[in-house]
């Protein structure tokens, strides 16, 4: 005889408890350890170790869950109740060596295994892009390469920085070369601004990524970018990993390495929603760095990045 599905546990009810007090759970939902299992965790890796400029983004996971207070049940625009059809969960933190890239991606790699014991599907707020590396990892050991949908200012396939190979712009040149990705169905959205040379665009597409540039967004359209984006992944296994900084600094200041002429948050979070019925396996949001963020604009904005990425693996 089939077992009954456990009723999902949801979050804090904000008519019984302000939405300002409770502990600051990503949108106040209850944790990994007070649910028997999770078909979602959202999960805090506070690592920036490997930025190439501004310092902090290991201070983004609590103040993205802050910002998340205000996140409420239903999804007009998905059309979906993301808390109520599955269960969903904040795991808390992985703890990585803040002195050492090499073990901290070790550690975060065997984190990122752990909760997948308990969880289906992980949902990760960073920190900086290194982590994307070990969480990739992860997916491959279950889904084998997956499609990489890479938003961002920049491509972070380079080669190394300073002589380092792991940092948070080299993770998915590191990925292809270890065969983590797939190289028929990956992409990078939102690029834009200088390079150091045109090899970098011709080393990228050797590496298997796809482009759509902030420029094709503007020119030709939200819809056409969903549209390549789609063509590009097909059915898939999905892991999708934004950048924050893939908005315009007006959107998103509080981030490492902003760039002008990004998208808007309305751009972004139109695109996510044209990718729900696709096969997303895991999801990173990264590089929000508090010390530049103002009126909690970039939180916002990841907050709600990530409550959409929720929304989109929800089941209709």
């Amino acid at each position: 005889m089939q077992q009954e599905r456990e009723q999902p546990r949801e979050p804090v009810d904000a008519s019984r408890v302000p939405r300002f007090a409770g502990i600051a759970t990503f949108a106040r939902l209850p944790r990994l350890d007070e649910v028997s299992r999770a078909d979602v965790a959202v999960a805090g890796v506070p690592f920036d170790s490997g930025v190439s400029y501004r310092p902090g983004a290991r201070f983004g996971p609590a103040h993205v869950r802050e910002a998340s207070r205000l996140l409420r049940p239903y999804n007009p625009a998905q059309d979906v109740f993301p808390f109520a059809s599955q269960q969903v969960a904040d795991a808390g933190d992985l703890i990585a060596n803040p002195f050492d890239i090499a073990t901290a991606v070790a550690e975060i790699e065997a984190g990122a295994r752990d909760l997948r014991a308990r969880a289906d599907r992980l949902v990760v707020i960073g920190g900086d892009h290194t982590i994307a590396l070990p969480l990739l990892r992860e997916v491959n050991g279950q889904h084998g390469p997956v499609a990489v949908l890479h938003f961002d200012a920049h491509l972070d396939t380079w080669d190394t920085y300073f002589g380092a190979p792991t940092t948070h712009g080299t993770p998915f040149r590191r990925a292809s070369e270890e065969g983590l990705i797939d190289l028929t169905a990956s992409m990078h959205v939102g690029i834009r601004g200088p390079l150091y040379a045109k090899r970098d665009l011709e080393d990228d597409e050797r590496l298997g990524f796809a482009i759509v540039s902030s420029e094709f967004i503007e020119e030709s359209g939200v819809p056409a970018a969903i549209d390549r984006i789609r063509a590009r992944v097909a059915d898939k296994p999905l892991y999708i990993s934004i950048d924050i900084d893939v908005l315009d600094p007006s959107h998103a200041p509080g981030t490492g390495t902003p760039e002008a002429g990004g998208l808007t948050s309305r751009e972004l979070l139109r695109m996510l929603r044209g990718l729900a019925d696709l096969r997303i396996v895991g999801a990173d949001v990264v590089e929000v760095a508090p010390a530049y963020d103002h009126a909690q604009l970039t939180a916002v904005a990841a907050s709600h990045v990530v409550y959409e990425l929720l929304s989109a693996m929800a089941p209709r």
